[in-house]
């Protein structure tokens, strides 16, 4: 069975931000765009036998990634096994 989401840290700013720092268990952290975020996001949550219940009631991975980036900033994919993604915002070179 899957771990539930972790309670809502949605900020209306944060939907303005184009980037994401990422980690993973094992992994050093990266920085992905949005679009990498909603994809890598999209990728794991394809990849789990079952959804966490609270977003079961979505059609697929994608609509799923969607509402985590929008209401969350972890996921738990397996006991011990903690995905985190955090809006970053980077500033242009001066």
């Amino acid at each position: 069975m899957a771990s539930a989401v972790k309670p809502p840290v949605s900020d209306p700013l944060l939907r303005e931000l184009d980037h994401y720092v990422v980690l993973e268990p094992g992994r050093d952290e990266r920085i992905l765009s949005a679009g990498e975020t909603h994809r890598w996001l999209s990728g794991h949550l394809g990849a789990m036998a079952e959804p966490p219940a609270d977003l079961a009631d979505l059609a697929d991975p994608a609509a799923r990634a969607s509402r985590l980036l929008d209401t969350a900033c972890e996921l738990e994919l397996a006991p011990g096994f903690t995905i985190q993604w955090f809006a970053v915002r980077l500033e242009p070179p001066a």
